[in-house]
């Protein structure tokens, strides 16, 4: 699996699947299993029986994971690709392909 450029807390918009073009941010990522979460996207819904956090139990609605191929990063409003740069003080940087703006 190559190294995956999109981070914990970037906009991203699915690309495929049942929930495609929506929007919305990482809230994490499984490096080794090529997943990530978006924020309501790809919702499930899940039985859980009573417990000291959730004392009413029943069904509940959650994010479920996503492969990390179907999300693409949101740059100015628009999905893109990322690449990695290396600045004249060796610093490592994203950029935007499209743009080839600098990210962060």
């Amino acid at each position: 699996m190559s190294t995956a450029k999109i981070r914990k807390g970037d906009l991203v918009r699915i690309i495929t699947g049942k929930d495609n073009s929506k929007e919305g941010r990482i809230l994490s990522i499984d490096r080794k299993k090529g997943r990530v979460i978006v924020e309501g996207a790809n919702m499930i819904s899940k039985h859980c029986k009573p417990s000291q956090a959730n004392p009413q139990g029943g069904i509940i609605q959650r994010e479920a994971p996503l492969d990390i191929s179907n999300v693409m990063y949101v740059h100015k409003g628009k999905p893109t690709r990322i690449g990695i740069r290396i600045l004249e003080d060796g610093k490592k940087v994203r950029f935007a392909k499209s743009t080839g703006e600098v990210i962060e």
